[in-house]
C-alpha cells in the first residue's frame, strides 16, 4: 500500500503535475484499490474538513497584510532605519540585510515575500558595497528563511493546524531561535567583511538616524502588535492577522499614501491566488493525513525508521533529517502537512513537547527552503534577480553549515525553544 501511494505521487510529480494533484489523487487511488468497502465521498468530506479550521483565517489575512506592505514602502523604511545604525561597521550592509529580513519576516511570515521585498533593494546596495553577487544572493535567501521562525510564520500555522498545538505558543517560541539565526549571520557577516576587506560605508549622523527612525517607527509596530498582543492575551493569532491588515491599510493607504484605493483590488487578487493554492494544499493534506492514519502507515514508517521505544533525541534527529530532505525537494507547506502526522505519534510517545517539535519542524522547513537542489527560495531568487540556478546556489554552503549547527543546538537544548515560558505569567 505504501509503495503504491509513493509510486503514484512520484510518477505524477515526474509528469510535472503541481503538488496538489498527487497529494489528492494518490490517496484517492489507494482508497479505491485497498479499501473498496469505503465510500470515496469520505475523501471529499476530508477535503472540506481540512479548510474548516478557524485558525486558517490567519493565513490569507497575514498574506494580505504582507502584500500591502510589499507593494508599499515599508521595506525601504526598514532598510534605511537599520542601515543608519549599523551600515558603517564592518559587514554593515550584510548585517542590515539579515536584520531587515528578520523584521520583515515578523510582518509577512513568508520567506518568498521577504526575498522579494528586502532582497530586491538590498542586493543592489550589497553589490555597490563590494560584495560578490553570489554572496549577496546567498545571504538574502538564507536570511529570508528567518521569516519561518518568527511570528507570524505561515509554517507554524500549518504545523499547528495538523498537530493541534497552540499557534500563539509557537509564535512566541520562534522568537529566540529566529534572533539566534540573525546573530549568527551577523557575526559571520562581520568576519567575512574583515577577511574580504569590504569597504566601510559612511557613518550616518544622529540627525539622519533620527529621521530614519521616525520613518520606521510605524512599520516597527507590526511585530509589537503581533507579539505584544499574543503575550498579553489581548487577542489570538487570527485576531492579530486581522489587526495586521487594518494596520497595513492605515499605514500604506492613509498615512504614506504609497498605495491608492484603486490598487487594493489588484493586491487582493494576488493574495487570493496565493491563498487558494495554500488552501488546496491544506485540503489535500487533510485527506492524505486521514488516509495514512486509517491505513496505519505512520506506525509502519516510524517502526521501520525509529524502531521500538526510541529516545527523544533520536526522534528529533530523524524528524530533522526527513523534514530537511523533504523541503529540499517540495514546498515546506506540503512537507509539514504530510510528515507531521507521521512523526507526531512517535514524538508524543517519546515525551517531546509539541511546541519544541514545532520549532524543529519549522526550522528544518526554513533550512530546506534555501537548500539545493529544489529549495523554493532558490527559484524565487533566480526569477526575481534573473540569475542562473548555479549563480544563486554558489554562495549558500557557509549558511547551510551555520544553520545545521543551530539546528543541532535546538535539538539538544530544548530550552532555546521553550525559554518563552519563563516570561509567561504563572
Amino acid at each position: 500500500m505504501l509503495t503504491t501511494l509513493l509510486t503514484i505521487m512520484i510518477v505524477l510529480l515526474l509528469l510535472n503535475f503541481p503538488m496538489m494533484i498527487p497529494l489528492i489523487a494518490a490517496p484517492l487511488v489507494v482508497l479505491m484499490i485497498y479499501f473498496p468497502f469505503l465510500d470515496p465521498m469520505l475523501m471529499m468530506q476530508q477535503l472540506k474538513t481540512g479548510i474548516e479550521s478557524y485558525v486558517l483565517l490567519a493565513v490569507p489575512l497575514f498574506i494580505f497584510a504582507a502584500d500591502i506592505m510589499t507593494t508599499g514602502k515599508t521595506s525601504n523604511r526598514l532598510l534605511d532605519f537599520i542601515g543608519s545604525f549599523v551600515g558603517h561597521i564592518r559587514g554593515g550592509y550584510a548585517i542590515t540585510t539579515s536584520a531587515a529580513c528578520t523584521l520583515f519576516g515578523a510582518i509577512s511570515g513568508s520567506t518568498q515575500a521577504t526575498v522579494v521585498a528586502i532582497g530586491t533593494p538590498m542586493r543592489q546596495r550589497l553589490l555597490k558595497a563590494g560584495y560578490k553577487d553570489s554572496s549577496a544572493i546567498a545571504l538574502i535567501i538564507n536570511s529570508s528563511d528567518i521569516a519561518l521562525l518568527v511570528p507570524p510564520s505561515i509554517g507554524m500555522i500549518m504545523y499547528a493546524l495538523v498537530s493541534g498545538t497552540s499557534v500563539g505558543e509557537l509564535f512566541l517560541a520562534g522568537v529566540i531561535p529566529g534572533v539566534l539565526v540573525f546573530l549568527t549571520f551577523a557575526t559571520y557577516s562581520y568576519i567575512y567583511a574583515r577577511v574580504k576587506d569590504i569597504p566601510l560605508a559612511d557613518k550616518a549622523t544622529w540627525d539622519e538616524r533620527w529621521k530614519f527612525t521616525r520613518k520606521a517607527l510605524l512599520p516597527l509596530g507590526f511585530p509589537v502588535i503581533v507579539i505584544g498582543g499574543l503575550y498579553s492575551g489581548l487577542f489570538g493569532p487570527t485576531e492579530a492577522a486581522g489587526v495586521s491588515v487594518f494596520y497595513a491599510f492605515i499605514l500604506e493607504v492613509l498615512i504614506y499614501r504609497s498605495i491608492k484605493l484603486k490598487d487594493l483590488p489588484h493586491v487582493a487578487l494576488s493574495t487570493g491566488l496565493v491563498t487558494s493554492a495554500v488552501f488546496v494544499l491544506v485540503a489535500g493534506g487533510q485527506a492524505f493525513t486521514w488516509l495514512i492514519s486509517f491505513a496505519k502507515i505512520p506506525q509502519q514508517i516510524t517502526q521501520a525508521v525509529l524502531g521500538t521505544d526510541p529516545s527523544a533525541i533520536y526522534v528529533l534527529l530523524m524528524v530533522s533529517l526527513f523534514f530537511f530532505i523533504g523541503c529540499m525537494f517540495v514546498d515546506p507547506i506540503v512537507v509539514i502537512l504530510v510528515l507531521t502526522p507521521i512523526f507526531m505519534p512517535a514524538a508524543n510517545a517519546a515525551g517531546i513537547d509539541p511546541v519544541h517539535l514545532g520549532i524543529i519542524v519549522t526550522f528544518q522547513a526554513a533550512l530546506g527552503s534555501a537548500t539545493p537542489p529544489f529549495g523554493v527560495d532558490i527559484f524565487t531568487a533566480s526569477a526575481v534577480y534573473q540569475k542562473s540556478y548555479l549563480d544563486v546556489i554558489r554562495g549558500t554552503p557557509p549558511f547551510i553549515i551555520m544553520l545545521l549547527i543551530i539546528g543541532a543546538l535546538l535539538i539538544f537544548i530544548p530550552d532555546i525553544s521553550l525559554a518563552y515560558r519563563w516570561f509567561l505569567p504563572s
